[in-house]
């Protein structure tokens, strides 16, 4: 008897934790479009706006809603959170807040200018995979799959952070940036912003094209 009982209750747990789990999945992925409608939203306001945008709060992405999108980090390339939070991660993983958060400035500005492209998945893949891109993780051959979870979550925040427009202006508008080690030659026909962390940003000087 006392065995009868016992697979009874191991059985109903079995079953809460299995519909418990089917709940959380499907909240997640509610959480996840209702944010990925929001950003696109949001990326489109900038184009039309310029990157200093004041969305209303109906339209201001929440943090569990940013998290719930691409939680593993393995997502396809094609919804404005994942492209930015990927571009943050591999260009300025491991570097201070203020680094992240100007390189998330960049792709914003990108994507407020006329000479760039209009959705910022578009403004991130830029120049194809090749060897011709704008952002160098994007053509190194490498998998683009975020590799360490926290890093990546903390990458998400401030991609959530810059399509609600509520990042600090550390950039004075810059559309460039490299490492601090290297000297290109395109560097000259900008103008300097600003260095953070092992990065540098520019912006253009009046009338040379993007």
């Amino acid at each position: 008897m006392y065995q009868g009982w016992k697979w009874i209750v191991t059985f109903v747990a079995v079953l809460f934790l299995s519909f418990s789990s089917q709940v959380f999945a499907a909240d997640r992925a509610q959480k996840a479009e209702i944010a990925k409608e929001k950003a696109e939203a949001l990326e489109q306001t900038v184009v039309t706006e310029g990157s200093d945008i004041n969305p209303p709060d109906s339209l201001v992405i929440t943090k569990p809603g940013v998290q719930a999108v691409d939680p593993t980090g393995t997502a396809p390339l094609d919804d404005p959170i994942t492209c930015l939070a990927r571009a943050i991660y591999w260009e300025a993983r491991g570097e201070s807040v203020a680094t992240m958060e100007a390189v998330a400035s960049v792709v914003i500005n990108r994507l407020g200018h006329e000479g760039f492209p209009e959705t910022v998945c578009e403004v991130v893949r830029q120049g194809g995979e090749q060897g011709s891109c704008q952002f160098s993780w994007w053509c190194d051959g490498r998998m683009d799959h975020a590799q360490n979870e926290q890093s990546y979550t903390f990458a998400k925040e401030i991609a959530r952070r810059a399509l609600n427009g509520q990042l600090p202006d550390r950039i004075d508008g810059a559309l460039y940036f490299h490492q601090r080690q290297i000297s290109p030659g395109w560097g000259r026909n900008f103008i300097k912003t600003n260095q953070i962390g092992d990065l540098v940003f520019y912006k253009l000087r009046e009338g040379v094209a993007p």
